[in-house]
């Protein structure tokens, strides 16, 4: 082979593994929910427009059906630009724990979408689009008026804000009741994409009460309207209308391997962004319900034993002294009906409890034992949720969590008598450094169990030498841990 020939053949094989590699470690990057930040039984507030509670009956899709709905939609939806302080690293960042001696601040700029729910200037967007957001500007779609936004209120849980502007007789939008949307029905996205302003895509509802694990909190609600209207970066707090023109769900995030649209999107339905966006008008904050029990989807052995043909719930973990328990609901009973209507999975499940405020009560059908039972919880709120959640436990700031006994419930279920469980664990401090995960359950240590928070604080903090913990992580399997300590 001639030199020039034989350098030819190695420069295209060299370009080519680059190629390869800098595709794996796009794909890697960009293997992820990406959310687009970079670039009925409602009580409403009285200036939101709702739709008529009936069941959806809709014009064909045909050309005006797409026009006369992005007509009514597009006036309703803004252009949400963000300016935020980030923290920029430097090549030594990690050498020197937390803190990056020769790291920079500085302004990092961000776009995405809202949708005018009142005339009087009140928008709904994503959390993730306006979070940590030093300014808020939005822009009208016409005429294209800016407008400085402040912050009504924010819900993590749920992903979804609220803003305010100072204009008036503003083209908000109406709220179709999203519990009526149906599978294969069309749908229209629109946002702004790549900065591309009042960009309308067209799709149907690929599927209802997705749970994709994108929302980051304690108590998260994900009951996602599936999509494949093209939802790109950008679309993010965007409408997703029907072919009326109306809110069936708020667009939030798209599952793609390059980071653009794959045919894969999701939106939270309408009734939850209408209950969410009248909590934080109306209070400031949102007023969530709590039941006192933990449900879990059954088994497909599960289903054919209780002799169900469509998906229900599992009671798995009841609080004592809360709804559930006061209810009289017990461990493995099967939920089939939640508000009169079937249950459809645990994200359904979820989603009709997020539609509830503390007081407020909750029917159900329950089957237990071949019956079937008709149970009303009467629900709480966060405050008395989180008193029953921490009902017993004391703190160690040596050690770094909160020690709670187990109550009957937990003993059932994790087939013991005595232990003590492991919440609130503080990261540094030594539970952790032990490598005793949250909700782990101490049944022996250094050979002894115990049942008293403060007789297991009293002994590991005393504790020399060779230690020994036995016990149970939060999902009951048995782990062991050996130590020394000086």
């Amino acid at each position: 082979m001639k030199p020039s020939l034989k350098f030819s053949v190695v420069l295209v094989a060299a370009m080519l593994i680059c190629s390869m590699s800098f595709g794996y470690l796009g794909a890697w990057l960009y293997n992820t929910h990406w959310f687009g930040r970079p670039s009925s039984q409602l009580q409403v507030a009285s200036n939101i427009t709702t739709a008529p509670a009936q069941a959806i009956s809709l014009n064909a899709a045909t050309p005006s059906g797409f026009e006369q709905a992005s007509a009514s939609a597009t006036p309703a939806v803004v252009f949400i630009k963000t300016i935020s302080t980030v923290q920029y690293e430097s090549p030594f960042s990690g050498l020197f724990w937390d803190f990056d001696p020769f790291g920079s601040r500085g302004q990092a700029a961000s776009t995405g979408s809202g949708v005018i729910v009142s005339k009087d200037g009140y928008i709904v967007t994503n959390n993730h689009v306006i979070q940590g957001a030093d300014k808020i500007t939005v822009v009208l779609n016409k005429p294209k008026t800016e407008y400085t936004a402040r912050v009504v209120g924010t819900d993590p849980s749920s992903d979804l804000a609220v803003l305010k502007i100072e204009a008036s007789e503003l083209p908000a939008i109406s709220f179709a009741n999203s519990d009526l949307v149906k599978v294969g029905e069309w749908v229209l996205a629109v946002g702004n994409p790549f900065n591309l302003t009042s960009t309308v895509t067209a799709g149907i509802v690929s599927a209802k009460g997705r749970n994709i694990n994108i929302v980051k909190n304690q108590f998260p609600i994900e009951s996602f309207i599936q999509t494949d209207a093209a939802i790109n970066p950008g679309n993010s707090g965007g409408a997703l209308v029907n072919l009326r023109g109306e809110l069936v769900g708020i667009n939030t995030a798209i599952q793609s391997n390059t980071g653009s649209y794959s045919g894969y999107g999701f939106a939270i339905p309408a009734n939850i962004v209408m209950k969410v966006v009248s909590d934080l008008m109306d209070n400031g904050v949102v007023l969530r319900a709590f039941s006192g029990m933990t449900v879990g989807e059954l088994t497909s052995e599960e289903m054919k034993r209780f002799a169900l043909n469509s998906d229900a719930v599992k009671v798995i973990e009841i609080l004592e002294d809360g709804p559930a328990q006061k209810s009289g609901l017990q461990v493995g009973d099967v939920i089939t009906y939640v508000g009169g209507l079937p249950v459809d999975g645990k994200p359904m499940f979820d989603e009709h409890l997020a539609y509830k405020r503390p007081g407020q009560s909750l029917d159900l059908k329950v089957l237990r034992a071949g019956k079937e039972l008709s149970v009303q919880l009467s629900l709480i709120g966060k405050t008395e949720n989180q008193a029953l959640i921490m009902k017993g436990a004391v703190n160690s700031k040596l050690l770094g969590a909160d020690f709670q006994p187990l109550n009957v419930t937990d003993k059932q279920k994790l087939g013991l008598t005595t232990g003590v469980r492991l919440i609130n664990i503080q990261r540094g401090k030594t539970i952790a450094q032990m490598g005793l995960g949250e909700g782990f359950v101490v049944v022996k240590f250094n050979g002894k169990t115990y049942s008293e928070p403060e007789d297991l604080i009293s002994a590991m903090e005393g504790a020399r030498g060779r230690i020994e913990i036995a016990g149970k992580d939060r999902n009951g399997n048995n782990q062991s841990f050996s130590f020394y300590s000086y």
